[in-house]
């Protein structure tokens, strides 16, 4: 029986990673997945997780639990931001090689990327010039995490992984008008603009930048196609200083498309304007995925299908929401 503790089960990433593990163990595989509340287990306690990691005895750790935010969150907390997510990563990498746990898959994010990395953005840019200001403590805190992997696997021979996401979407995510991130922001704006009969969304920004967009539920699939190679496969496809890999489709789209999509799966028929006052951000920020698609995962859940199941999921859940 192999037991994997999923830290952060209910965040978005690490709920659909859970929901994942419990369908396989559910068709048989010898799994039992492990997880705890944060009533239950603080990770920013060392002590805590110490003796959890003991009483426990996993035999691999998912590492999906980390203190996460938009921009102005980012801007606001920049000190919680890069505590908290350290705090998490070194208890949890620590405790998990002081319990004997071999496997371990740490979960990133593309802001490891510097602001100005040539796009797509492949996984040897990491380090190769300045983050961007706005969420630079919480990169620093994620290429931490990479770093103590790395570290762990060359002075102890444990078998630490590291996955990059893009920009997620799907089921559980956040649509908090202020703190959210762009596709859940304008799945809400759009579903209460045609609730209200508003007669135009405006957009900030030109609706040129870029973005790609990855669904829960795929990037929980790579996750744990990941953690279940080989090492002489994921070996072979990485090198032990710079080890991580990227996720995400290899595919980009605009603002200004994106809203549209979200216009028509809401069914928003009023007008979308454009506000090029507003700050635009970075002009792009694509994944190069071609290191894991030469191992054999490629992204299956097509974007607008995908926007039209979360939003599915949004009117559900969205009367027990905050905000």
């Amino acid at each position: 029986m192999t037991r994997i503790y999923v830290a952060g089960h209910r965040g978005m990433v690490g709920g659909a990673i859970l929901r994942q593990l419990e369908a396989r163990s559910a068709a048989g595989e010898d799994i039992t997945p492990v997880t705890a509340t944060h009533s239950e287990l603080d990770l920013t306690h060392q002590s805590e997780v110490r003796d959890f990691m003991a009483d426990e005895q996993p035999d691999v750790v998912i590492l999906a639990a980390a203190k996460v935010g938009g921009i102005h969150a980012n801007n606001t907390y920049p000190a919680d931001f890069i505590y908290e997510n350290l705090m998490i990563e070194c208890n949890v990498i620590h405790q998990a090689y002081a319990a004997g746990v071999q496997r371990l898959l740490q979960l990133g994010s593309s802001c490891i990327y510097p602001k100005a990395a040539a796009q797509p953005m492949a996984e040897d840019a990491l380090l190769t010039g300045p983050l961007e200001p706005t969420n630079e403590p919480y990169a620093i805190a994620k290429i931490a995490g990479i770093k103590l992997c790395e570290s762990y696997n060359r002075q102890h021979g444990t078998d630490y992984r590291s996955v990059m996401p893009t920009n997620l979407y799907g089921p559980g995510d956040n649509f908090h008008p202020e703190n959210s991130h762009v596709l859940p922001a304008l799945i809400r704006r759009f579903h209460e603009a045609r609730q209200h009969g508003r007669a135009q969304v405006v957009l900030w920004g030109s609706g040129t930048p870029r973005r790609e967009f990855l669904h829960v539920d795929d990037m929980a699939n790579a996750s744990l196609f990941i953690m279940d190679l080989d090492k002489a496969t994921y070996d072979a496809n990485t090198n032990p200083m710079l080890s991580h890999i990227n996720v995400g489709t290899g595919e980009d789209i605009t603002i200004l498309e994106l809203a549209r999509m979200v216009a028509r799966v809401t069914g928003y028929d009023g007008h979308i304007t454009t506000d090029p006052s507003k700050p635009d951000g970075t002009l792009r920020k694509l994944m190069d995925v071609d290191r894991l698609a030469d191992m054999g995962w490629r992204a299956s859940i097509d974007l607008e299908e995908g926007i039209a199941q979360t939003y599915r999921w949004f009117l559900d859940h969205r009367h027990g929401l905050r905000g």
